[in-house]
């Protein structure tokens, strides 16, 4: 059984921005820029203008701190897929068989200058997770049974793993440049052939 994501709703945008904003900002190589919850942050300076505040513990203003980049993205692929794996095992009267679960996602980034608008990163990052489960099916005495008891993997498994994987080819490309980025461009170029073999592109 393939399908598209049960959980999708409006809420999953913010919360893969607070992932990846939370994954950045674990390398200890970027400085991000709360703009999600930036109304929280003006209210409280607007509260500290009000003159209610104890003296000296209020925020002062004027010193937000800009972006020199926007990440951006969204999510073009995500498919789950259950199936059994076939084969089993016949234990008193009882059948044992295995299950699978997969699910994909596919997440495409952009990094934007904020001074000049320019596209200066552009990136499809995927990321992937599966588990098993277990199908039991029996005749005893008359009473048949069909159990199943399936692991299947939480979609955010794989958004946590495409998420980990945009914060490596960021933390690569922006701050490290010491060759990795060859790594991710062969992984691009395996991507790209993949969709292509997929798609039967001419």
């Amino acid at each position: 059984e393939t399908s598209s994501a049960n959980w999708w709703n409006g809420d999953v945008g913010r919360q893969l921005a607070d992932v990846l904003s939370n994954e950045l900002s674990a390398t200890g190589d970027f400085k991000v820029i709360e703009r999600q919850k930036i109304d929280a942050v003006l209210a409280e300076q607007d509260l500290a203008a009000s003159s209610r505040m104890r003296p000296g513990s209020s925020p002062h203003t004027g010193n937000i701190t800009g972006a020199q980049y926007l990440v951006t993205g969204s999510v073009s692929a995500y498919t789950e897929d259950t199936s059994n794996t076939g084969g089993g095992l016949n234990i008193a009267g009882f059948r044992v068989g295995g299950g699978k679960s997969e699910a994909y996602i596919a997440i495409d980034l952009r990094v934007v200058d904020a001074e000049t608008s320019e596209v200066v990163y552009a990136r499809t990052v995927e990321g992937r997770s599966s588990s098993g489960g277990v199908n039991l099916r029996g005749y005893v005495s008359g009473i048949g049974g069909d159990f199943a008891h399936a692991k299947k993997p939480p979609a955010s498994k794989a958004v946590r793993a495409a998420l980990i994987e945009a914060t490596d080819y960021l933390d690569c490309t922006m701050v490290k440049r010491d060759g990795c980025e060859a790594r991710y461009e062969q992984k691009e170029q395996r991507r790209r052939q993949s969709s292509k073999d997929t798609l039967d592109l001419d």
